[in-house]
């Protein structure tokens, strides 16, 4: 089955969903679900999200150079659905979608308590590819709740959104390892 050029990238899901957090320079916090996202660099650790420009993150990005990228599981679908809104500038997504915010230890976005895990980056860099905004961010600090690790991610047991398209999500299932 041939796919149509503008969906490609769906042969490519599921993806991690995150929901990146930011305030702007009047302390309104914003967050956003965000799956087109990619690790870069172990050293030094950077990650690359990609932004549609007219969202208030990537504004938000611009003004305080730094984000922090929250991770959802199962139970958090809904919440994610009403952060995905495009509400006013200045509106909280995260207080909308009834999560709480907690002080991030490096930077002055906000955490998403009920995330498993979060990842504090300050703003590297940005590049324009396509119809996203393409935002490098330095991680500063990297944390996950200790249930959901051990030697790896304990995918399966965190219930992570993967996302397929529009509302469609997917959910681990079972960790596999090749025949040796």
């Amino acid at each position: 089955m041939e796919i149509k050029l503008p969906q490609w990238y769906r042969i490519l899901g599921p993806r991690v969903t995150v929901l990146v957090s930011t305030v702007d320079k009047n302390g309104n916090s914003n967050a956003a679900p965000v799956s087109f996202i990619s690790p870069l660099s172990a050293e030094p650790p950077l990650v690359m999200i990609a932004l549609r420009p007219e969202r208030h993150t990537l504004a938000n990005i611009r003004e305080t150079k730094d984000f922090v990228l929250n991770l959802p599981q199962e139970e958090l679908i809904n919440q994610v659905m009403i952060c995905s809104k495009p509400f006013p500038q200045g509106v909280s997504e995260i207080k909308e979608a009834k999560l709480t915010e907690i002080k991030a230890k490096t930077v002055s976005s906000p955490r998403i308590a009920e995330c498993l895990a979060w990842i504090e980056c300050k703003f590297s860099a940005e590049h324009l590819a396509g119809d996203h905004q393409l935002i490098i961010g330095e991680i500063l600090i990297a944390e996950i709740k200790d249930e959901f690790y051990k030697e790896f991610f304990l995918c399966t047991k965190a219930k992570l959104l993967l996302h397929l398209t529009g509302k469609d999500f997917a959910i681990p299932g079972k960790i596999v390892h090749p025949s040796e």
